[in-house]
């Protein structure tokens, strides 16, 4: 994955709050409470790993992510600043999913709102309540707002066995923000069925998936307000490497792991086949028709 050394970046979309102390308490397990559509668009449920938290989840010491200052994000403003400050790649992310929504939606004839993005670290207090890190990232439709702990992604290898690298975080911010798309639609007010193989959560979270395959499949032309594209290359590796990010978050995936067995009655994302299969549909169509997840049978 390359990023243009000489674009101009957005930062005003980007709330880095680590290190501030304005996270906020969070519940036990990281959970957030059900209610108003938040329910089944978290990205993960890792509470359900082992013990019901991801390490640190307690209050403890989160992995930790090389070159990673905190409170650092406002300094990215060009995109060599990458050089210095390698957590400026989530800026890049962040800005050239929203341009591409922004461009891709009003020729649609919708509205586009922009959703800031929060990072943080431990805890955070939003409008669907508060959480810990162990949530993952997730998600907010009374805040349209994307919520982010970078230490994730470490965790996304080591806990869940992800191959990591760049496009696998690209991957979870643009589903995240594929999230954001449904809920200016209204999609999310849909959701009622919370668990099971075809519920509404499910064939939410695919349809999330779909939209972060259409952003990809236009990843290395979406500009910046200059003109200058963000993103420049994206290699075989990296789909690959996103396609791996899918498959780990799996219901059937996480179930095996935390559980020894796959229970399909509490599925609420889609196993890793169905994941990568969408996520591959959003990216090969590039087109929003073809992410319709409510009238597909078989999923």
């Amino acid at each position: 994955m390359k990023f243009n050394p000489d674009a101009d970046l957005d930062t005003s979309g980007v709330e880095d709050t680590r290190g501030s102390g304005r996270g906020g308490g969070g519940l036990p397990g990281g959970m957030i409470p059900v209610g108003g559509g938040i329910g089944g668009i978290i990205l993960l449920v890792v509470i359900l790993l082992l013990s019901g938290g991801l390490p640190g989840s307690d209050g403890g010491d989160q992995p930790a992510v090389q070159n990673t200052a905190a409170g650092n994000l406002d300094s990215c403003k060009k995109g060599s600043d990458l050089q210095q400050n390698s957590d400026c790649r989530f800026v890049f992310y962040q800005n050239s999913i929203q341009s591409f929504w922004a461009a891709e939606l009003p020729r649609r004839g919708k509205k586009y709102i922009p959703a800031p993005m929060r990072v943080f670290d431990g805890s955070v207090s939003t409008g669907c309540g508060p959480a810990t890190s162990a949530v993952g990232p997730f998600y907010c439709p009374p805040d349209k707002r994307v919520y982010l702990d970078i230490g994730f992604f470490k965790t996304l290898q080591t806990d869940l066995g992800a191959r990591g690298g760049e496009f696998a975080e690209a991957y979870v911010v643009a589903h995240e923000y594929g999230h954001h798309i449904q809920n200016l639609y209204g999609i999310l007010d849909r959701i009622k069925s919370r668990n099971g193989p075809t519920s509404d959560s499910v064939r939410s979270e695919l349809q999330a998936d779909c939209l972060a395959g259409i952003w990809t499949n236009h990843a290395t032309t979406v500009p910046n307000k200059s003109g200058q594209p963000l993103i420049t290359e994206l290699t075989e590796d990296d789909i690959a490497r996103g396609l791996d990010a899918a498959a780990s978050v799996g219901d059937d995936r996480i179930q095996e792991k935390t559980q020894g067995q796959v229970t399909p009655e509490s599925f609420s994302h889609g196993t890793a086949a169905q994941r990568m299969k969408w996520f591959k549909t959003g990216m090969d169509s590039g087109d929003m028709t073809a992410c319709d997840t409510w009238s597909a049978n078989p999923l």
